[in-house]
């Protein structure tokens, strides 16, 4: 099942995806939920990111590949970190820039985002996926320059639209070995399986819970494949007019504009 969240005259509104119909819901999806039995063509609506989250947690170099890009070792255990909330950025809204005198090292991250649905605290990993409503697109969007600076990543990955979502949760998927492909103006940068992650989905939820209680979405974005801009060519940091698309198997394709700050 495909869950979104649009907006109808100003209001936002969740809903189930029907083909190229949107079922209207009533309720909580979390909890209690049903059709209200009004459709709307999928055609005609704004969509929002599927979910507000109450937290955005972000997992590190959990792809191989991507830790040997930046230059060390896979890492031991899970490198968790935060963006903030005011990050989240919605389907086809643009990504805005910072003003060139402050970034304009801007880097794109295709993720496969968990999406929790049933919180909780020391969830064991053999339950973990009991806690999980379903999977999105994401991209981590990053100020390279920002994060080195710091020494540390807070600042660099939440700016204001950094964490696009979207453009629909799946609750019935299969993540063991899902494609996860980033594309920079129709032209793949990043590809990679779930099989290939360095923490498994299960582990993750795991993991962070450990420490912090998950509540009723919360995402966890689970790593990005190697292909970065900074790994690549500087000629790759995203620039006004360009589109990143990530794309995941049997979710769908996340796509955002780049734009200039105003």
């Amino acid at each position: 099942m495909k869950f979104l969240r649009y907006s109808q005259h100003g209001r936002p509104a969740y809903g189930l995806l029907e083909g190229e119909q949107v079922s209207h819901l009533e309720g909580d999806i979390f909890t209690n939920w049903q059709r209200s039995g009004k459709t709307l063509p999928l055609a005609e609506l704004e969509l929002l990111a599927p979910v507000q989250p109450a937290a955005i947690f972000c997992i590190g170099k959990n792809y191989r590949a991507h830790a040997e890009e930046f230059g060390g070792p896979p890492p031991e255990r899970p490198i968790v970190f935060l963006k903030a909330p005011n990050s989240l950025n919605h389907p086809q809204a643009p990504i805005v820039l910072p003003r060139p005198e402050q970034s304009v090292q801007i880097d794109y991250e295709a993720e496969l985002a968990i999406v929790i649905g049933k919180g909780g605290k020391n969830i064991a990993e053999a339950e973990a996926l009991a806690h999980v409503f379903g999977y999105t697109c994401a991209n981590d969007v990053t100020a390279r320059d920002w994060q080195k600076q710091d020494g540390q990543w807070a600042r660099g990955k939440s700016l204001d639209g950094f964490c696009p979502l979207g453009p629909y949760i799946e609750t019935e998927l299969d993540v063991s070995d899902l494609k996860v492909e980033g594309r920079l103006n129709g032209v793949v940068v990043q590809s990679a399986r779930t099989s290939e992650l360095l923490f498994s989905i299960p582990y993750l939820v795991h993991y962070v819970s450990q420490a912090i209680t998950l509540s009723p979405g919360s995402i966890i974005l689970s790593g990005t494949p190697a292909g970065c801009g900074m790994a690549r060519s500087p000629q790759l940091w995203l620039k006004p007019g360009d589109r990143f698309e990530v794309d995941i198997e049997g979710i769908g394709i996340l796509e955002n504009p780049v734009q200039a700050a105003g």
